[in-house]
């Protein structure tokens, strides 16, 4: 399972964008929508208010009733197609109405209400919406006055059309802004990708040796890290001279008593000899390990296939005698990732005990692991490892030098470096009857 830490940016960026499409957009939509419908509401409302006092400034009182000229001011009102209807009421009996209400055939709900308080809301009369505002009012003089209600209406078929088009004009906005916005998302992610894979290069080119350090120019918010990252790259610069330095140091602090020590006559003991040998090996090797350093984190990539040629051609001359038949297959840009001299040294021990242990065949196969790892395979056909030696074999220490079939020499290096390298070694039988060796450098994981 992806720890949510490990999700890349451009799945995070994938999700914003989708929310942005899928949320905010149609968010953004409705709002929107809604607002319209309410401005759409809040203007009919104004209109009929409009139609309202015009009608009231036009009609006169008479004896028997109300009357209104022929032709009102409101043009609305004189369309027989209109959408818009007015009607007076007196006593709940209709006195007149607008000729746009000619073939309207509605009958209102009388609720009394208080004389000069407007009533605007959503009615439905025939199975038709209408937007209605009414208005109870008093006409005549301070001798005589009567009550009349004034009823207008509206369709609301005429605001759920505008609505419609509205909605579709909407719609196709809201469909070019989602293409602008991805547009614009994708050119501002790969704008502030860019110095990330400018970064990203630079550590390449210093894992491989090509730089020192990390020398581009970055955004504020990469400054530190590249400070950071070339502080480390000094730190571990000058650490490694110190142990250079300190490694010369006691390389000839050493050499001269050893040295001393193999020329004197306690040296001509076989059992002296030996040991004196086992010491001059246990120094190179602690020298080896703390030059190589264990948590080297900056390592360049060294080209294996010459480095394999060479160590064969070695074992070549060094063996002629067993005329030993050498198999080897790995790709021309197959790469370590580490030092040439640890590359040789985990090659050269192991190719050696082969050489010792087999008859007459040895194989290499060098493969990529896991699309970036590296794994090496060495085969003989000598008559293996016993599998309760296996595991002692390549304990720190062990001593399986005398081991008859040749494997154990130099172990304890290549297991030290394996494991400097974060790498793994496995040790089981081989197709050509002997020993098979497995190196597994999983480089994904460090």
């Amino acid at each position: 399972m992806v720890n949510a830490a490990q999700i890349s940016l451009k799945i995070r960026q994938g999700f914003i964008l989708v929310f942005v499409l899928i949320i905010a957009l149609p968010a953004l939509f409705f709002s929107i929508g809604r607002a319209y419908h309410a401005s759409l509401v809040d203007a009919t409302e104004k209109t009929l208010e409009a139609h309202l006092y015009s009608l009231i400034s036009e009609v006169e009182f008479v004896s028997d009733g109300i009357e209104m000229p022929r032709t009102i001011l409101a043009p609305e009102l004189n369309r027989l197609n209109s959408d818009t209807f007015a009607m007076v009421y007196q006593d709940q009996t209709l006195v007149w109405y607008s000729e746009s209400a000619v073939n309207l055939s509605v009958t209102p709900e009388f609720i009394d209400g208080k004389a000069g308080a407007a009533e605007f809301e959503l009615v439905e009369y025939n199975s038709a919406k209408y937007w209605q505002l009414s208005l109870t009012v008093i006409l005549g003089n301070a001798e005589q006055s009567q009550h009349a209600r004034f009823i207008l209406l509206k369709r609301n078929d005429a605001l759920v059309a505008q609505m419609s088009g509205f909605r579709n004009t909407l719609v196709n906005w809201m469909l070019v802004m989602g293409v602008i916005i991805a547009g614009l998302m994708a050119i501002g992610f790969i704008w502030n990708a860019r110095p990330l894979q400018r970064l990203d290069k630079e550590i390449k080119e210093v894992e491989a040796g090509e730089r020192d350090k990390i020398s581009g120019l970055y955004p504020i918010e990469l400054q530190t890290i590249k400070a950071d990252l070339n502080l480390l790259l000094d730190s571990q610069r000058r650490q490694k001279e110190r142990y250079r330095a300190s490694l010369s140091d006691l390389a000839h602090a050493l050499k001269t008593p050893l040295a001393v020590l193999k020329s004197s006559p306690m040296a001509t003991d076989a059992d002296a000899q030996e040991q004196l040998d086992r010491i001059n090996a246990m120094i190179e090797h602690q020298l080896k390990r703390a030059a190589t350093g264990a948590s080297d984190t900056w390592k360049k990539q060294t080209v294996i296939e010459p480095v394999l040629k060479s160590i064969l051609n070695a074992m070549r001359k060094v063996y002629h005698d067993k005329q030993i038949d050498f198999k080897y297959r790995c790709d021309d840009h197959l790469a370590f990732l580490g030092d040439k001299t640890d590359l040789m040294e985990i090659l050269g021990n192991i190719i050696d005990n082969a050489c010792k242990a087999c008859e007459k065949q040895v194989e290499i196969t060098l493969s990529v692991l896991d699309k970036k790892g590296l794994r090496i395979e060495i085969c003989d056909d000598g008559p293996g490892v016993p599998e309760h030696l296996r595991s002692e074999l390549l304990k720190r220490g062990a001593r399986l030098d005398t081991y008859e079939a040749g494997h154990g020499v130099g172990m304890a290096i290549v297991a030290d470096l394996v494991n400097a390298y974060h790498g793994r070694i496995h040790i089981n039988n081989s197709p050509l009857g002997g020993a098979r060796f497995t190196i597994e450098f999983n480089y994904e994981k460090h």
